[in-house]
């Protein structure tokens, strides 16, 4: 079994956490929820240790992103005084290659095939007498979801877990099970990318997440301002050492994101990484510290994102036994439903905040609302 013992309980926030009150309306504020309105039995007879399964009802499929309600958005929207706009995504054909993970490749796009068989790029088009009306080009995408700017969706990590007392089985966020998972068929002979098609997630697909907009106020810790670059895991007590030193509050329903100075490292090497750089450099969470994953539950963020590759220290050094391989995904992700965004571009906003002397801005981040799909590349926009 995946799932460790139930953390003890131990409140870190302190003084620099300001009330969690906003937002606690949850649904009652109008928050689209994908859960049934009328009472429902859980699909489980067992929740993880530690977890918040049913905090939104039984059917659930949004978790912490029902925190974003209409008084958040306006909580966020308030963070506009400038008027400047941030795209926080890398361009998707960064890292570059397949040294971040070897599994997943940089994008392709072709040109698409018109009924001629002929490509339809830089295509003229005419009338009867030959005469050209317009040019057209066109495109497909050859895209893996989670290669660049990402989220990460509840079905991107799961565990082995008995939820429904009939034996330990695949299990997702809010007892969701590998039923709801269409498999996909196996298509030997063709290219790699190609041979398993027709996966799909019919319950907790990124698509639920991106049917709310995803709008609400985000959180900036600069990490990169206290640690550099040196590979550093942020303990609980570094995260609320920082934010004390630097006067951020985190309120229940905000987007944390988390600036570590990778998202320069990356552009730096070019779409030509090097092993050593991509995997020792700049701070990351200590997902093993069972005190930040208490504060993660205990602060009520609707989600969590960073510039680095994983938001946690991966790999685990040194390997445990039994050590679940990345235990701030887990909780997060299949424990207490927040989802997790990674490889964001952060540096110019970090800097504007900074010089600026703040911390929050109004963030817009849906991934696309592409059914079925496990994770999902985002273009966030922060406006301050």
């Amino acid at each position: 079994m995946l799932v460790k013992k139930r953390l003890g309980r131990r409140s870190f926030l302190g003084s620099i956490i300001a009330s969690m009150a906003a937002g606690t309306a949850g649904l009652a504020h109008g928050q689209a929820s994908q859960h049934s309105s009328g009472p429902s039995l859980p699909r489980w007879k067992n929740k993880p240790p530690g977890s918040t399964w049913g905090e939104f009802g039984a059917d659930d499929q949004l978790g912490r992103i029902n925190l974003l309600t209409p008084a958040k958005v306006r909580q966020g929207a308030a963070e506009i005084r400038a008027g400047r706009s941030f795209c926080l995504s890398l361009p998707l054909d960064y890292p570059g290659e397949n040294v971040a993970n070897p599994d997943r490749l940089p994008p392709r796009l072709f040109a698409v095939v018109g009924k001629d068989g002929q490509p339809i790029f830089n295509r003229v088009y005419r009338d009867a007498a030959g005469q050209p009306t317009g040019v057209v080009s066109d495109d497909a995408a050859l895209l893996y979801t989670q290669y660049s700017t990402q989220w990460d969706g509840f079905p991107h990590f799961g565990a082995v877990y008995d939820a429904d007392g009939t034996g330990e089985k695949v299990t997702y966020y809010n007892g969701w099970n590998a039923s709801s998972m269409v498999p996909p068929a196996n298509r030997s002979g063709t290219e790699p990318w190609a041979r398993y098609e027709g996966s799909h997630a019919d319950a907790l697909g990124i698509e639920t997440m991106a049917a709310t907009g995803v709008q609400g106020r985000g959180v900036l810790v600069d990490l990169h301002a206290h640690f550099g670059r040196t590979p550093h895991p942020v303990t609980c007590a570094d995260l609320l050492g920082i934010m004390e030193k630097d006067r951020v509050q985190v309120e229940r329903g905000d987007i944390l994101c988390l600036y570590t100075g990778f998202d320069r490292v990356l552009l730096e090497m070019g779409k030509h990484p090097d092993r050593d750089r991509m995997f020792n450099s700049c701070a990351a969470l200590d997902g093993t510290d069972p005190q930040l994953l208490q504060w993660l539950t205990d602060s009520g963020v609707a989600a969590l994102a960073s510039d680095n590759r994983a938001i946690e220290m991966l790999p685990i050094k040194p390997p445990r036994k039994s050590q679940v391989f990345a235990p701030l995904h887990e909780h997060c992700l299949f424990k207490i439903g927040v989802h997790l965004g990674e490889m964001w571009y952060l540096a110019e906003l970090a800097d504007w905040l900074r010089g600026h002397h703040r911390n929050r801005f109004f963030l817009t981040a849906p991934p696309l609302r592409l059914t079925g799909a496990v994770g999902s590349p985002v273009t966030p926009v922060a406006t301050v």
